[in-house]
């Protein structure tokens, strides 16, 4: 399967994370007109589009943000369900938004077991919101996570959010998404507000969940970053697929275009 026209280049690799036909409207506005996306294991897929295109919808719709109007998932050729965010975190999605979520009171480890915090044996005669943190759990988990992105800036897993630098933030953000045992994870402008050497961190991180055998969407308004670090393109425009295009086969000449004016073909045929 591949968007709703075919591939431009080569043939796609096999899909891990798919969905057909997906339709999402917001009272009388049609956000995502029969959508069709994939994404491989060990492969970045930007997605990109005009404001409005519907990259957002899309990706909170993978999340399970907002569930979608009609459309079908598929897990490695399964079909799946994903009617909530609980859906997709089971399937091992993860998205990790522009605002990143993370909260800056806590250091790096509290952040990374956020909602999943390991709690110490011995206590199973206590409900488990009652028993107390495992706290050298955390940290261990914590400096895996970050290990395995190699993830260099970072001092101490002890260090407090708060005081470190955008770069440094998203790494966690995307170490933790990392750390929930993902094989799918979604970038929200990852780059957005970041200087020069925070966006480089962040894109040698991005590089690197290729690597950890992930399938990464990537969305992004850069088209220095996505070339630098996706192997495919999708193109939406107006909520519906355009063409998804092979990084090394294109140029983001053609990749503007395609998003502001769709296909020659499109054209000539009036859509």
């Amino acid at each position: 399967m591949t968007s709703n026209k075919e591939m431009v280049g080569q043939a796609a690799p096999p899909a891990h994370l798919s969905v057909r036909g997906i339709q999402k409207r917001f009272g009388g506005v049609h956000a995502l007109k029969g959508v069709n996306f994939e994404v491989a294991r060990g492969e970045v897929m930007a997605l990109v589009g005009d404001n409005g295109a519907g990259k957002s919808t899309l990706m909170k719709v993978l999340a399970g943000a907002h569930i979608a109007d009609e459309g079908q998932f598929y897990l490695d050729d399964k079909p799946v369900t994903v009617a909530s965010p609980n859906d997709a975190t089971d399937l091992g999605i993860q998205i990790v938004y522009q605002d990143l979520a993370l909260c800056q009171n806590l250091d790096v480890a509290a952040n990374l077991s956020l909602g999943d915090e390991p709690v110490k044996s011995g206590w199973g005669f206590l409900p488990r919101l009652l028993r107390p943190l495992d706290i050298l759990e955390m940290e261990v988990k914590a400096r895996k996570a970050i290990d395995r992105l190699e993830v260099r800036t970072l001092q101490s897993v002890r260090a407090k959010v708060g005081g470190l630098s955008g770069g440094q933030r998203q790494a966690i953000a995307i170490a933790r998404a990392v750390g929930a045992e993902s094989s799918v994870v979604m970038l929200d402008e990852p780059t957005a507000a970041l200087g020069v050497a925070q966006t480089r961190q962040v894109l040698e991180v991005v590089k690197r969940l290729r690597e950890t055998n992930h399938a990464v969407v990537y969305i992004s308004h850069n088209m220095r970053d996505i070339f630098e670090v996706s192997d495919r393109i999708c193109v939406l425009r107006h909520g519906a697929n355009v063409t998804t295009y092979k990084t090394s086969e294109t140029d983001p000449d053609t990749i503007v275009a395609a998003m502001t004016r769709g296909l020659d073909n499109e054209a000539k045929n009036g859509n």
